[in-house]
């Protein structure tokens, strides 16, 4: 047969028709909000096949075994301690009284619907801004365990902090303390099943988070992950927020420099309740790996939640949870409704952002209404995508009237928001679409004037090292800078 240009065009007619087809037929089969839907429509309709490569590492969903495991073992807890907290918030007898404000009662009573979490009492918390104090007081309560150490992270790497801590957590195991690991695969790149074989050794027990511990490489996902970074010790103290396991959250990454986050160390009946999280999130992936089951049976039959005293420096708060396994969006409505509560102040940081439409519209309304609204994310890069529509993002809500800043003192990773000196939120939830639909995550929300004004502080000598973004700078940029900040914002849903 010879191949003409009628024949060539009739068969790229068809393929195209073929790519198309199943463009059509890969994105609708699975249940998505409308936004990622036209997205993944646009990127296989304009990249063919190569589309559907990026498809089945970037938008290949969980198993439906995965999430029904997530859902079975979130009704296995969900309702121990909720009912009387849910009676008590309605009668205005849960919070002390310096936080019986309507915001205060109100957020948290919408995250003890949407989230199923109790509100507890006799916390203290130690706030950490910088990785090496953190990983210090991280490694000394490891030593000091006695029980148990739950520890889950979505990075884990074998460098020399991967390799301080994994001695701690073996030592722990020697004085025969429980420990249990729990680590993403895909944010653990690297860090091989053979990294922990000592530990075991030592009765101590990991496993990657849903995937089988040998083949994790067989399931080339990079969305849906473990992005929670949780440690609880001996049921009483915890450890929250945005800090990984790597040299890199030391400040010692080249590219990234001094690297600024923040975590919480928690004293108090908060850290049980995040180890049940832990638990859910553990037992999910033993179906895989076939580890043992962990149960807190004994220490949640003697749990009660104390009520509030007179102590000053108790910190009210919430372990709030989130994930593609449940339709509440528990963080990203509690972001909403901190937002829309603000009356002075609401001050942001994160390293990505790209807020979905109801939280874009929030901070605006809360902008025009005179709330003293600040932003601000990192000065570079770490993913292309990703920054250009943080770009595009942050030109949009500077004409909108809010503040936004980048952070050129090295790289922001803190996720924290604060308003008003009296709610703040401290986690592993960033402001963007990954981690409000895509990926599993877990704040702190806190209703504490002097931890608002704490972090407060920690925002504002931030500042000093930061450069306040005005309209004059984007319209400075090249049209080539901007024709990847609006193309990557045609993409937000799906990085």
């Amino acid at each position: 047969m010879v191949l003409t240009w009628d024949i060539i065009r009739r068969t790229i007619e068809v393929l195209w028709l073929i790519n198309n087809g199943f463009a059509i037929w890969t994105v609708f089969r699975s249940r998505r909000d409308i936004a990622s839907t036209w997205a993944w429509l646009l990127v296989l309709f304009i990249f063919p096949y190569v589309g559907f490569i990026a498809y089945l590492i970037v938008g290949r969903q969980l198993s439906h075994d995965d999430i029904f495991s997530m859902r079975h073992e979130t009704r296995i807890v969900r309702d121990k301690f909720l009912k009387k907290q849910s009676r008590l918030l309605k009668n205005h007898r849960l919070l002390p009284e310096p936080s019986r404000h309507m915001m205060e009662r109100m957020l948290a009573t919408a995250l003890l619907n949407n989230s199923s979490t109790p509100l507890t009492f006799d916390n203290h918390v130690k706030v950490f801004v910088d990785g090496h104090k953190k990983f210090a007081a991280l490694i000394k309560d490891i030593d000091a365990a006695q029980k148990v150490v739950s520890l889950e992270y979505y990075t884990f790497y074998a460098d020399q902090l991967g390799k301080r801590v994994l001695a701690a957590l073996e030592r722990a195991a020697s004085r025969g303390v429980k420990v249990r690991v729990l680590y993403d695969a895909s944010g653990s790149h690297g860090t091989r099943p053979q990294f922990f074989d000592h530990l075991r050794e030592l009765g101590g027990q990991a496993q990657p988070f849903v995937s089988a511990p040998a083949h994790w490489f067989m399931t080339p996902r990079l969305n849906y992950h473990l992005h929670r970074k949780i440690v609880v010790i001996d049921h009483q103290i915890g450890y929250i927020g945005g800090f990984n396991i790597g040299d890199q959250y030391l400040g010692l990454s080249l590219k990234f420099g001094y690297w600024r986050d923040t975590h919480l160390r928690i004293n108090g009946q908060a850290a049980l309740v995040m180890e049940v999280r832990f638990i859910m999130d553990w037992n999910t992936s033993c179906r895989r790996s076939k580890l043992p089951i962990y149960s807190l049976d004994h220490e949640l039959a003697q749990f009660d939640l104390h009520p509030a005293s007179n102590d000053p420096d108790e910190v009210p708060m919430q372990i709030v949870s989130s994930g593609p396994d449940n339709s509440e969006f528990a963080i990203r409505r509690g972001y909403q409704q901190l937002i829309s509560e603000a009356r002075h102040y609401l001050y942001i940081q994160t390293p990505y952002l790209i807020p979905e439409p109801p939280v874009l519209e929030a901070l605006v309304i809360a902008a025009k209404s005179g709330v003293d609204v600040r932003v601000m994310f990192p000065s570079m890069p770490d993913h292309p995508f990703v920054y250009r529509a943080s770009e595009y993002y942050a030109k949009f809500l500077v004409k909108q009237g809010v503040r936004v800043y980048k952070y050129d003192n090295g790289f922001i990773h803190a996720k924290t928001m604060v308003a008003d000196d009296k709610i703040s939120s401290v986690g592993s939830a960033n402001m963007d679409y990954r981690s409000f639909s895509l990926n599993f995550e877990v704040n702190a929300f806190t209703y504490h004037y002097g931890l608002a004004e704490e972090l407060r502080a920690a925002f504002e000598h931030d500042l000093d090292q930061s450069t306040e973004l005005s309209p004059e700078y984007f319209d400075s940029q090249t049209r080539w800078r901007k024709f990847k900040q609006y193309f990557s914002r045609l993409l937000s849903p799906i990085l």
